[in-house]
């Protein structure tokens, strides 16, 4: 019944759709192309169509593709993101053509409600809050003014209540914490009126602060020194206005005068430094050698051993004249005085003795704290200066044995001191890789040489004046100019650390250096190219030293001898030890 029923009502849809049809044929005023073909629900016809022009027949539509009537289609809500703040600001449009779809949206759904933002979102809103307040803060911090003494700010931390220091923080760390508090401070309003309470505090501290002190005793920022000690500037600073003099002269007799060559002068020292051959060498000691120097006049050397014992040699056959006992622990160094023939020995029972050439004890110089290392003779020879591992360095007079200069300035052990041919300056080296030029008539350290990057061992002044050589674990020897207050070259001589630097005594035409790489070079002093390698002993050369006139060089070493060079000129005038043996009564 249900199909018949549908068939019926299909053939009366027809029935009405041939007529519309046969009308609008028969109606002349309106156009066939005209005629819009409406969309009709599919049927299927139960007689066979009349027959019509083909365009105007009814197009059988496909049910599964059949249009579905227009009707308004959900619109799937939108998860909308919040603003992103921009400089703190909300951001917007620049139209409003958002708020236009979400009206839409909105009108489409029918629901007037808002929309939600999901938990990432808030996170994200909460977090870019957070980067805003936080810059904002480290804008007003940095208007801040905040003391950058370290005092000065623990102080400043004390007064607002906060603690001094963290476990673990450092000067600027603190400086910051106390910048962002106090930025803090003032973005709530707080700072000003905190401030205020704690200035008038500290001011009320320090009214009370001031009265004690006018009671208390004012004691002066420096050590005062003795009598004695002022008597030694004195003198030194005559002795050293004399010997400058002098050197003076002498150089601008030699610019003036045209007979004077400096070149030719320079060329004979170094070609008779090149010609430089091993003239003697003799066992010292039992034990390693650990120092050596030349008498003033050139006849005697005197070396020291890790026994405590020191010996004085004779020139130049190296036969032992006297032995110096007297010291408890390993000799570090041995030096000739200036004026007399007395030696100054250096030992790790942290003192030095002062004898005569014939091994007589004469003076005990004790005070230092640690064992001693290198030591040197004033240019007058009435003062003595010591170096020790207590970080100090120290001024004897040689006369009486008291101590006049403790002087400290170095982080970490002295190990060499040197003094100016003029007397006015002093050069200390140590283990913290610095060397320090003092002014012995003011006390003053004039200048902090810095350049070697490991403990520097060695340093020697020019007789120029104006030249210093220092030589360190680094394996190089640096030359410093006092004019410059600078280094002027670098000279890579070694290939083990630099255990002595010393000049040629009389003009500094050459320099020697001694290492542990087992020789000993002289290098000119002019370009300081090398010139010489001696080289002979079986282990670590630990000491040299030049006679005045430059025509030996003494070298001691970890061998446990000691071996003197000559130029081949000064072999040459030597007569030939003849053995005067009659062999014909054999």
């Amino acid at each position: 019944m249900e199909v018949e029923q549908e068939n019926d009502a299909s053939t009366e849809v027809a029935d009405e759709e041939m007529q519309a049809s046969l009308t609008t044929i028969d109606a002349p005023s309106v156009s066939i192309a005209a005629i819009p073909v409406p969309m009709v629900q599919p049927v299927v016809p139960s007689f066979a169509p009349p027959l019509v022009a083909p365009p105007l027949a009814p197009i059988p539509v496909i049910p599964s593709i059949i249009p579905v009537p227009l009707a308004p289609v959900p619109i799937r809500p939108p998860v909308l993101n919040p603003p992103i703040a921009q400089n703190g600001e909300v951001g917007t449009g620049d139209s409003d053509s958002d708020e236009e779809d979400v009206a839409a949206g909105k009108t489409t759904q029918g629901s007037s409600g808002d929309y939600e933002i999901s938990e990432e979102s808030k996170i994200v809103r909460e977090r870019q809050e957070k980067a805003m307040r936080d810059l904002l803060m480290k804008r007003r911090a940095a208007a801040l003014a905040v003391p950058t003494n370290d005092m000065a700010v623990r102080a400043r931390l004390r007064r607002l209540g906060e603690p001094i220091t963290l476990f673990g923080e450092r000067e600027m760390e603190r400086r910051d914490r106390l910048r962002m508090l106090m930025a803090k401070l003032d973005a709530e309003g707080q700072l000003e009126k905190l401030m205020k309470a704690h200035e008038d505090e500290e001011a009320a501290a320090s009214a009370r602060k001031d009265e004690v002190e006018e009671e208390m005793l004012q004691y002066p920022f420096y050590t005062e020194g003795t009598k004695e000690l002022l008597e030694a500037r004195m003198h030194i600073t005559k002795f050293s206005i004399l010997r400058a003099n002098e050197r003076l002269q002498q150089a601008r007799r030699k610019r003036d005068d045209p007979d004077e060559d400096l070149d030719a002068e320079i060329d004979f020292a170094l070609r008779q430094a090149e010609s430089l051959v091993l003239d003697c060498s003799e066992i010292g000691d039992d034990r390693p050698l650990s120092g050596c120097s030349f008498s003033n006049d050139g006849r005697m050397l005197a070396t020291c051993s890790l026994t405590g014992v020191a010996k004085i040699w004779s020139m130049p056959q190296l036969e032992k004249i006297s032995v110096l006992k007297g010291h408890a622990e390993r000799a570090t160094d041995v030096k000739f005085s200036p004026l007399y023939d007395h030696v100054a020995t250096a030992s790790a029972d942290r003192t030095a003795k002062l004898w005569n050439s014939d091994g007589v004890l004469l003076k005990t110089f004790e005070g230092h704290l640690d064992r001693l290392a290198r030591i040197s003779f004033h240019p007058s020879g009435k003062y003595l200066g010591t170096t020790s591992f207590d970080k100090t360095w120290r001024l004897w007079h040689v006369e009486s044995g008291t101590e006049l200069l403790l002087q400290e300035g170095h982080s970490r052990s002295v190990y060499g001191i040197s003094f100016h041919p003029d007397g006015s300056l002093a050069a200390s080296c140590g283990l913290d890789a610095l060397t320090r030029v003092w002014d012995l008539r003011s006390g003053r350290s004039i200048l902090a040489l810095e350049g070697h990057v490991k403990p520097v061992l060695g340093v020697s002044f020019s007789p120029n004046g104006y030249h210093l050589a220092s030589g360190s674990e680094d394996n190089t020897c640096r030359i410093w100019d006092l004019r410059k207050r600078k280094s002027i070259y670098i000279i890579p001589a070694h290939s083990n650390l630099i255990s002595q630097v010393k000049f040629e005594p009389q003009e500094g035409y050459y320099l020697v250096t001694a290492s542990y790489d087992m020789t000993a070079k002289v290098w000119s002093s002019r370009d300081f190219k090398p010139v010489k390698t001696l080289s002979g002993h079986e282990a670590k050369v630990t000491s040299a030293d030049v006679t005045g006139d430059g025509q030996y060089i003494a070298t001691v070493s970890h061998d446990r001898t000691i071996k003197l060079w000559s130029s081949r000129s000064i072999n040459q005038e030597k007569p030939m030890d003849v053995d005067e043996t009659d062999f014909s009564q054999r």
